[in-house]
């Protein structure tokens, strides 16, 4: 069985990641399981950018197969913000509970008609030998008006998935998996590593 790395310290989307990836035949380790402690600049324009830059470099820095995500919500309303800048849209220390609070009072005065939001995903999947494959997850859904639920990260208690009148962070992790844009974003790469050789590359 092949160790894949993913590139990130988040818990939660490294266990989302886990869950979502336990039928292909590879270790899931995180760079934190190997005692590595490797920090990435997300200076790229997009998110495919962020996420194609973070799984190459970590991958020539360990000589390991990498996989990495760059993902964030997308306000309509807000032209798009905050993007790639969502996990530190209130600063580069913010925590969940900041840039929550910074969404709501951007949007305080926006009507319901006008939330509407998209959190997107980009998975990059990097061998040493500099091949790579890429895809993309987009959930869509709208901003709620004050933060509801407990599970999940990041913007979840603010974003009521489209046909659902609860927020992602009242959703348990089946129904969050069946829906995500991480785990549309993975299962089309667990079908790519199908088609590429039987989910073992």
């Amino acid at each position: 069985m092949k160790r894949l790395v993913i590139a990130s310290n988040n818990k939660g989307k490294v266990e989302e990641i886990r869950e979502l990836f336990k039928d292909l035949c590879y270790n899931i380790v995180s760079v934190k399981d190997l005692g590595l402690d490797i920090h990435i600049a997300e200076d790229q324009a997009d998110f495919a950018g962020n996420s194609y830059k973070k799984a190459r470099e970590t991958s020539v820095n360990i000589g390991e197969i990498v996989m990495a995500d760059d993902s964030g919500l997308e306000v309509e309303a807000l032209n798009g913000q905050p993007g790639v800048h969502s996990a530190r849209f209130a600063g580069e220390k913010a925590k969940d509970r900041d840039n929550n609070e910074k969404l709501l009072s951007l949007m305080k005065e926006i009507p319901e008609i006008r939330r509407k939001a998209r959190f997107c995903c980009v998975i990059t999947m990097y061998w040493p030998d500099g091949n790579y494959l890429q895809t993309k997850g987009i959930c869509t859904g709208s901003i709620g008006f004050y933060p509801v639920g407990e599970g999940g990260f990041g913007y979840d208690p603010l974003f009521i998935p489209t046909g659902y009148d609860k927020t992602m962070a009242e959703l348990s992790s089946e129904e969050k998996n069946k829906i995500s844009h991480r785990s549309i974003a993975i299962k089309a790469m667990s079908e790519l590593l199908s088609n590429y050789c039987q989910g073992c590359y």
